[in-house]
């Protein structure tokens, strides 16, 4: 399987800074995206560190093992990398009176073969499209999401609730934070979208469906993507991942290759 990634990021219309990170390692195949929360610039700060620790150690660990490495190998590694995240974030917070509160919500892939080991803490998303098929693969971690799942409000209901941003877990904030983790088999032809909430609450997942399924390169549906955040209001920081899988070219024999075909 081949990997192609695409991050864009946007302050949106009305913030002054940017809360977001994202990081694409093609070369081990991982991509990480976290949205910020703190004052000053305290959530700037959590999702760099998240970012950037997560990526790093896990790229480490992909390029000492090989990418041979099987999914509970992975999963493992994922979770103690997280931890060492989180304590960081926590740390950090503790020891500097700026940064007092900060944490950040993440959502972290890593694609291998034929299988996504998927991690993730708060309300950012992933989606993935397959064969027009378009499905949110992680479940907030949120106040509006367990209202949700014990029947007190509608989909329709949580579409226009103040609680839209009230998340019940986030990495930084204590001493642990719970990961929680899947894996997903990845098909040819898949088109994976991480996301902040600053485009998954501005923009309805059947239009984000639509531009997913669009023939349009990865460049230019992140920027639709990010444009109709801003078109429907722009409220928030929005940062944009796509990971599109492709068919590994089989390797061609010795006399096809000396006769060009």
């Amino acid at each position: 399987m081949i990997y192609e990634f695409c991050t864009q990021t946007d302050t949106g219309l009305l913030r002054e800074n940017n809360e977001d990170a994202a990081l694409a390692d093609e070369a081990n195949a991982i991509a990480v995206l976290a949205d910020g929360m703190g004052g000053y610039n305290a959530g700037e700060v959590a999702s760099d560190m998240a970012t950037k620790i997560i990526s790093a150690e896990l790229g480490r660990w992909l390029s000492d093992v090989g990418r041979q490495a099987n999914v509970k190998e992975v999963r493992k590694a994922m979770d103690i990398c997280v931890h060492n995240a989180n304590l960081a974030v926590y740390t950090a917070a503790a020891e500097h009176a700026q940064y007092a509160g900060m944490g950040t919500t993440l959502v972290a892939g890593v694609f291998l073969e034929s299988r996504m080991v998927l991690g993730h803490i708060g309300d950012s998303r992933c989606y993935r499209s397959r064969n027009r098929q378009f499905v949110q693969l992680t479940k907030d971690h949120s106040l509006l999401q367990e209202q949700l799942d014990a029947g007190l409000i509608s989909p329709e209901q949580a579409a226009i609730s103040s609680n839209r941003n009230l998340v019940t877990r986030a990495l930084g904030i204590d001493e642990f934070v719970q990961l929680e983790i899947h894996d997903h088999a990845v098909e040819p032809g898949d088109l994976y979208l991480m996301c902040s909430d600053g485009l998954s609450d501005m923009v309805d997942d059947d239009f984000i469906a639509k531009v997913m399924e669009t023939d349009a390169t990865l460049e230019q549906k992140a920027k639709q993507l990010i444009g109709s955040a801003n078109a429907c209001g722009g409220r928030d920081n929005i940062t944009v991942l796509l990971v599109q899988a492709n068919a590994g070219s089989k390797k061609r024999g010795l006399m096809a290759r000396l006769i060009g075909s």
